[in-house]
C-alpha cells in the first residue's frame, strides 16, 4: 500500500519545516492520540509530549530522505504513539507490559477502527444536537458540558426552580435521543 499523494506533500511540508503541514498534522491526527493516551491512564498533558515527540520522529525520517510510508500516515502516528506510551508507562512503572508482545495484544487497525467509529458517533451526535434546537441545545450543553448545577441553570433559563429545569432538561435529553436514533444512528 502506498500513501496518497495528499499525505506525502505532508511529510515533504513537515521535512521542509513547513507550518502548514505541521499544522494539518496536528488538526488531523492530534485527538486520536489524545484519545489513545487519556483511555490508558494518561492525560491531556502525556499526550502532547507523545504527539510531539512522534512528530520528532516522523520529522527525521522525511528529512532522512530514505523513508517510505507504507501506510496512512495516521496508522504511522498511531503506531508510534502507542510503541512511545506504552514505553513510558513501562518506565514510569504505572503498567506492566512485554513490549515484545504488545502486537500481539491488540491491532492498530481495531483500535483505529474504533477511534473513528466514535468520531462518527460523535459527530452524529452533533449533528443531532444541532437540530434539537433552543433552548434544549444551550440547557443540555449548560448541563452535560459546562457542568453547571440545576439551580444555576433554573436562574439562567427563567424556570421557577431547579426541579423545574430538571424536568425540562429530562425532556430535552429524551428529545436529543428520539433524534439521534431515530435519525442519525443506522439500524
Amino acid at each position: 500500500m502506498t500513501t496518497d499523494s495528499n499525505e506525502q506533500a505532508l511529510l515533504m511540508g513537515l521535512a521542509n519545516n513547513e507550518r502548514g503541514a505541521i499544522e494539518a498534522i496536528y488538526r488531523n491526527h492530534y485527538s486520536m492520540v489524545k484519545t489513545l493516551v487519556v483511555s490508558n491512564s494518561g492525560t491531556a498533558d502525556d499526550a502532547r509530549d507523545v504527539f510531539q515527540e512522534a512528530l520528532i520522529v516522523l520529522y527525521e525520517k522525511a528529512r532522512s530522505g530514505s523513508f517510505e510510508l507504507h501506510s496512512q500516515l495516521k496508522t504511522y502516528i498511531y503506531a508510534v504513539c502507542r510503541r512511545l506510551w506504552l514505553k513510558r508507562l513501562q518506565f514510569d512503572r504505572k503498567f506492566s507490559v512485554d513490549l515484545a508482545n504488545a502486537e500481539e495484544t491488540a491491532s492498530i487497525e481495531e483500535d483505529i477502527e474504533k477511534y473513528e467509529l466514535r468520531s462518527c458517533d460523535f459527530e452524529l451526535m452533533e449533528k443531532a444536537m444541532e437540530s434539537l434546537g433552543e433552548p434544549c441545545k444551550a440547557l443540555l450543553e449548560s448541563y452535560y458540558l459546562q457542568k453547571k448545577k440545576m439551580v444555576e441553570i433554573a436562574r439562567e433559563f427563567g424556570y421557577t426552580n431547579a426541579d423545574n429545569a430538571k424536568n425540562q432538561k429530562y425532556k430535552c435529553l429524551m428529545r436529543l435521543k428520539k433524534i439521534f436514533f431515530g435519525h442519525y444512528k443506522k439500524p
